[in-house]
């Protein structure tokens, strides 16, 4: 037996096909639709012809009480090219391929024009990206997110150098500041909900193929197998829409369909460790990072505190096929704070290096890690995948004028990528030098940990990371900062041991 609010839907569908059509109504039932919503069957509802399928799933989104039961019911809603329809009637449609961040972000912005068809693709609803998973103060202000989804709020970072120096920071932090600590999984399917519940139709499927439009006026064909329902099989579907927006990863298919030109990449490996409560509890408020060539030979292993576990994790472009002696590595420098914990869940996944060569082709437009949105010595890229998805969609909504047109190629670089570039380019170019300088031997790594003792450095690191802003505006610490930095360099590298050497001529020059 069907709880009651879901009989109650059922007759809300029956009775929406009786006003329809007597005709139809006595048709045999499309179950199909009603599977690919997740609702129960139910012999009181009846065949609803594709003509009048969108006015009833609308009826049906306003009536079902239930805000998962709207999501669902949404699904409903034709998901190959309508009927042509009158001039008058006409909307224009946009898929958003990939549901995390950016591609989130990017679908609630577009689901709120109502003058706009709304597609969200995403393959795996449950995804567990490999990710440290920190956002920023920022963010969480900017994007309206409920502490719910915040595991933990780090205020102290403890920074370990080759030679174990430690360095704990953070005491610069105001009370209210924090870095959050999230787990992908719940946050993305956090903002994914919320576009559906604007009113974007979630598609449970894997992108296969996407046909390009051959004139202005042409559509993007795109194929994909829907495996809504938990299909193991997905089923070949075809959906046409105007514009496309690519939010599907660093191994991108809508990068590949617009040829937007490959990056360097960076293999990301983590491993999800479940300790004991003592344990957990040195991590309430506080991660870890340590460098060195032995964790990595141009970046950092982390420890950072989640809900009831850490995760432990290291990444590297110049020696990707290495990746797990240096997560080994990195569990050997966390040593007895992690020991005896178990390992739940292992990650690995490529992250990009630079920005893709076009991030618009024609009306396909590129957003988060698909665009190459992330930054060097940090490695951040959650702010700005939600950020781009944002920020892109403003700028296609706006030039749109109300769904009266299409944007140009020319249109959507001249404000999107124009302004974004200029928003956050500083700041990626001081990432890239930082990066250059400190992460490319064990001498400059411990000048790093060296220069962190620093008040001042530690401000200045936390307010650009925490808002997003390049800081460091008081010309005389910065000078002092300047010549601090030559002294560090030199001690450093008198004390340092050198770092190993390592070839690998053909895995070097893979691209994507």
């Amino acid at each position: 037996m069907s709880p009651p609010h879901i009989q109650c839907s059922c007759l809300i569908f029956a009775l929406c096909a009786s006003l329809v059509s007597p005709l139809e109504s006595c048709l045999p039932l499309p179950l199909l639709a009603l599977s690919c919503a997740r609702l129960p069957t139910c012999p009181l509802v009846t065949n609803i012809t594709h003509q009048k399928h969108t006015a009833l799933a609308n009826v049906a989104v306003a009536l079902v009480p239930s805000t998962s039961l709207r999501r669902a019911a949404r699904s409903l809603a034709p998901l190959r090219s309508s009927p042509k329809a009158s001039p008058l009637e006409m909307k224009y449609s946009v898929a958003v391929v990939g549901g995390g961040p950016s591609g989130a972000c990017a679908a609630e912005v577009f689901a709120a024009e109502k003058s706009i068809d709304t597609y969200i693709i995403e393959r795996k609803m449950d995804n567990c990206k490999p990710c440290g998973g920190a956002i920023p103060l920022c963010m969480v202000e900017e994007f309206g997110l409920p502490v719910e989804i915040i595991d933990r709020k780090v205020r102290k970072m403890n920074l370990v150098s080759p030679n174990g120096n430690e360095v704990f920071i953070g005491q610069t932090l105001a009370p209210n500041e924090y870095i959050g600590m999230c787990r992908r999984e719940v946050m993305d399917k956090y903002l994914r909900d919320r576009s559906i519940d604007a009113g974007a139709v979630p598609i449970n499927g894997l992108v296969t193929e996407i046909e390009l439009p051959t004139s202005a006026k042409d559509k993007y064909v795109i194929k994909y197998s829907n495996y809504a329902g938990d299909k193991k099989v997905g089923t070949p579907e075809t959906l046409e829409v105007d514009i496309v927006i690519g939010a599907d990863g660093a191994n991108s298919r809508v990068a590949k369909a617009i040829d937007a030109g490959e990056y360097n990449f960076a293999i990301a490996f983590q491993e999800r460790i479940k300790i004991d409560d003592d344990k957990m509890a040195f991590y309430e408020d506080l991660a870890e990072m340590y460098v060195g060539d032995d964790v990595s030979p141009d970046f950092y292993g982390w420890v950072f505190p989640k809900y009831d576990h850490v995760g432990v994790g290291t990444g590297t472009v110049v020696n990707r096929p290495a990746i797990k002696e240096y997560q080994k590595a990195t569990r050997e420098r966390a040593g007895a704070k992690i020991e005896g914990g178990k390992i739940i869940k292992v990650e690995a996944h490529p992250i990009p290096e630079h920005m893709r060569p076009r991030r618009v082709v024609g009306r396909g437009v590129l957003v988060g890690d698909a665009a190459g949105y992330v930054t060097k010595c940090s490695g951040e890229g959650i702010y700005f995948a939600a950020k781009s998805g944002r920020m892109a969609a403003e700028s296609i909504v706006q030039l749109m004028k109300g769904g009266s047109r299409l944007p140009t190629e020319k249109e959507i670089k001249g404000t999107y990528i124009k302004d974004y570039d200029r928003a956050y380019g500083p700041t990626y170019t001081v990432l890239d030098i930082l990066q250059r300088v400190f992460y490319t031997n064990n001498g400059a790594r411990e000048a790093f940990v060296e220069l962190c003792e620093s008040e001042y450095v530690q401000k200045v690191t936390f307010d650009s990371y925490l808002y997003k802003t390049v800081q460091g505006n008081n010309p005389i610490e910065d000078v002092k900062l300047l010549f601090a930095t030559i002294g560090s360099l030199i001690r450093g590298n008198a004390l340092a041991t050198p770092d190993k050497k390592f070839d690998n001529p053909v895995e070097s020059l893979k691209r994507i």
